[in-house]
């Protein structure tokens, strides 16, 4: 009798079972595990220290002039100095003697205003039941050390996630290439199906590893009693969550494009380097300038840059609620147009051994 032809796999089918051997591989790997471990008990560590630090039992020094009293009268965590006028409490605020002075004026939606010399000291603002009129003294200086943190924060991990499983997948590309499994694979499976499982199986690992990350924030900030500033970042975080989802799948396809160039590990900075350093740039661009609005917002719409740039405008309070959802098309937009190039050239290049493939080549098959 003879025996039933096997049916192939749709390609729904073959694009999961690529996913699940990358997720699969990954999950195996001591090295992956180990880094993973590291990343999150330094996650867990940097949150509760930056959440005990923030709880000062000394409270936040504050001036209050008689007929504002009644604002902060509920109002955990404050050392109130009277003020007998206005001018006095300006006055103690630029002596500092005091983080901020709460003065009455009948023109504030709240009734008072917060006073403070370069900066609102944020737990105050966000301890308060209203958002108040803030008037700053000198207003030379640009946000706070909270925003800075906010922005090392959404930083670090944008560049730990995706140099860390762009790197994977390069490696893994050019692994199947050298020692030849890729000829079995695509054998059984269509080659940009092959491209598709390792992204979505590496999507899948990179969106875990955030979602983890944001749980130790949630958990971490609650447990240390910074409820209100978790509120603060709720909305920031949340659109990070989604910026991340696309520009890794956008980094992804490139790096396995750009790996399945070359047939040797020695290789693969050849032609990745440059993706490289666009996982880099937006680190070093937040870094060096998170209080520079005009380079922000040039970040929020480049779409490398987009989920580094957008949540730390967003924290930060200069993006408009219409900017994250004009940023995140443009990104899509971006996503789309990067893996039909990208699929070309990874077609193209896939089975080619031996000298690297120049990019020209790639594309004009």
């Amino acid at each position: 009798m003879n025996a039933l032809p096997t049916a192939q796999p749709s390609t729904a089918q073959s694009v999961w079972l690529v996913a699940e051997r990358e997720i699969g591989s990954k999950l195996r790997s001591k090295a992956f595990i180990i880094s993973f471990a590291i990343l999150f008990v330094g996650a867990l560590a940097l949150v509760l220290w930056g959440g005990f630090t923030a709880q000062d039992s000394s409270g936040t020094p504050v001036a209050v002039t008689s007929d504002a009293r009644q604002y902060v009268q509920d109002v955990p965590g404050l050392e109130v100095t009277e003020a007998p006028s206005d001018t006095d409490a300006r006055d103690l605020v630029a002596a500092g003697e005091v983080d901020a002075a709460i003065v009455a004026d009948a023109a504030s939606p709240t009734g008072f205003t917060v006073v403070a010399e370069t900066s609102a000291p944020t737990n105050l603002l966000l301890s308060l039941s209203q958002l108040p009129s803030v008037e700053i003294l000198d207003p030379e200086t640009g946000p706070g050390a909270l925003g800075y943190l906010a922005a090392l924060g959404f930083g670090i991990v944008f560049l730990m996630a995706a140099s860390l499983f762009g790197g994977t997948i390069a490696q893994s590309v050019v692994e199947e290439k050298q020692t030849r499994v890729v000829e079995l694979l695509i054998s059984a499976i269509p080659v940009r199906s092959l491209l598709a499982g390792k992204v979505i199986g590496n999507t899948i690992l990179a969106m875990g590893e955030i979602l983890i990350l944001v749980a130790i924030a949630v958990i971490g900030l609650t447990v240390t009693g910074q409820s209100a500033v978790l509120q603060g970042l709720g909305a920031p975080i949340a659109w990070f969550a989604v910026f991340f989802l696309f520009g890794f799948v956008l980094l992804a396809t490139l790096f396995a494009a750009a790996a399945s160039m070359v047939s040797r590990q020695e290789d693969i900075g050849s032609t990745t380097t440059p993706l490289t350093m666009l996982v880099m740039a937006p680190y070093f661009l937040v870094i060096f300038f998170w209080e520079n609005p005009v380079v922000l917002a040039v970040m929020s719409y480049v779409p490398f840059s987009a989920p580094v740039g957008m949540p730390v405008r967003m924290f930060l309070g200069e993006a408009q609620w219409w900017e994250p959802l004009l940023s995140l098309v443009i990104l899509i937009a971006t996503c789309v147009a990067a893996i039909v190039v990208a699929a070309k050239i990874y077609e193209n290049s896939l089975l080619r051994m031996g000298a690297r493939v120049k990019l020209s080549e790639a594309l004009s098959r």
